[in-house]
């Protein structure tokens, strides 16, 4: 059974983008990100809302020829994964692999996390905190980042009491720190 993983890079203050929608602080370095491939290496299937498609398809065309190889890396597994996107304005995708389902339905993600062995993400707090609000998440991979910027959009939805189990933890050179928690 796959399990349902919301991970994201945070502000110290629990922001994934900040008021103005910036999340440029937030860019991973090279040891950070080497450590997300890891991690991202057991994922079948992301799950996006139209907005965090929107960031993330440009993994589809960037070339990376002249990036650290991290990136280029971490292209491959995005490619390889299926996209999910949920979303009312989308008529089609932009990315192969990727089909669109115009709203959040809980009952055909607890099927998907029925039918495959490997990880499914969800990204994007947006859309996350459906799931969260359904009790579908699993884990949660916390990468806090050492800046506060005193508000935005938050990680975990304001409305939802969700106890963790802290299963795992690293901290980087550059000052962040990943938490992982189970949820329970």
């Amino acid at each position: 059974m796959g399990r349902l993983i919301f991970s994201s890079i945070m502000s110290v203050d629990g922001f994934t983008a900040d008021a103005s929608g910036d999340f440029d602080w937030s860019a991973p370095d090279k040891e950070v990100h080497a450590f997300v491939n890891d991690l991202q290496r057991a994922v079948g299937t992301y799950l996006y809302g139209r907005r965090m498609y929107g960031v993330m398809s440009v993994w589809q065309t960037l070339d990376t020829a002249d990036e650290p190889p991290v990136m280029a890396d971490f292209q491959s597994l995005w490619r390889a994964a299926d996209k999910i996107v949920y979303s009312s304005t989308l008529d089609s995708p932009s990315t192969p692999r990727t089909r669109i389902e115009p709203l959040f339905d809980a009952d055909a993600v607890i099927a998907l996390k029925a039918s495959t062995d490997a990880d499914i993400s969800i990204g994007g707090p947006t859309l996350a905190a459906h799931a969260i609000r359904a009790g579908l998440v699993d884990e949660y991979q916390l990468f806090i980042t050492p800046i506060a910027v005193g508000g935005g959009t938050a990680f975990f939805p304001a409305d939802v009491r969700v106890p963790l189990t802290l299963t795992d933890h690293r901290r980087f050179a550059n000052g962040t720190v990943f938490l992982r928690y189970a949820a329970t």
